[in-house]
């Protein structure tokens, strides 16, 4: 609390963020941990759909229980009345698109934001240091102008520890979703390819 209160009034955004920060993160490292094993999965409905005719039924099947979102698709897919359209495949692999970029750019933002406050806490640290050294005549206790450095220094240190906290589960999670959302449009792919061949 006393390192909280030196930072000053910075300190109470970046406390918010780092909060905000942390929740995002459990969020989405909770909703990967369910949706683990989908290189697997992935194989084995690509090893359905091209084993020539009944390939998309066989894959609807195994979709049954997968909570996936490559569960999802299929199972679309394979609800639509006629032939799957790559028009339609890609509508509804949007819809899918949500739940696995959640949070993304709200993790980007803090990541962003939190050095920048962080770097204002900093520069208001040093104002109210230079100003303490500009009005007084001189400066007989220290302890005035040391207080607007250590703002200074604590707002900066604790904006740049959200910044870390946050950037490598980013990293990861974004990396993540870039590989879902081309292993959903391989699937789709093979799913219109599956079609067309009957």
């Amino acid at each position: 609390m006393t390192i909280f209160r030196a930072g000053g009034w910075v300190m109470y955004p970046l406390l918010g963020l780092s909060i905000l920060a942390i929740a995002l993160v459990v969020e989405r490292a909770i909703w990967w941990s369910m949706n683990l094993g989908t290189g697997r999965r992935f194989a084995l409905y690509l090893a359905d759909l091209g084993a020539g005719s009944g390939g998309v039924k066989r894959a609807a099947e195994r979709a049954r229980k997968d909570g996936t979102p490559l569960g999802g698709l299929i199972r679309t897919l394979h609800a639509m009345d006629g032939p799957v359209t790559e028009g339609a495949a890609l509508t509804v692999i949007e819809s899918l698109r949500p739940p696995i970029e959640r949070s993304a750019s709200t993790l980007g933002v803090i990541i962003a934001a939190a050095p920048l406050l962080g770097i204002l806490g900093t520069v208001t640290g040093i104002i109210q240091s230079f100003d303490l050294l500009g009005n007084a005549q001189s400066v007989t206790d220290p302890v005035g102008v040391a207080g607007g450095i250590a703002e200074a220094l604590y707002t900066t240190a604790f904006g740049l520890t959200i910044a870390l906290i946050a950037v490598f589960p980013h990293a990861y999670f974004k990396a993540r979703s870039e590989r879902m959302l081309a292993r959903l449009e391989s699937l789709a792919g093979a799913v219109v390819d599956a079609q067309g061949a009957r």
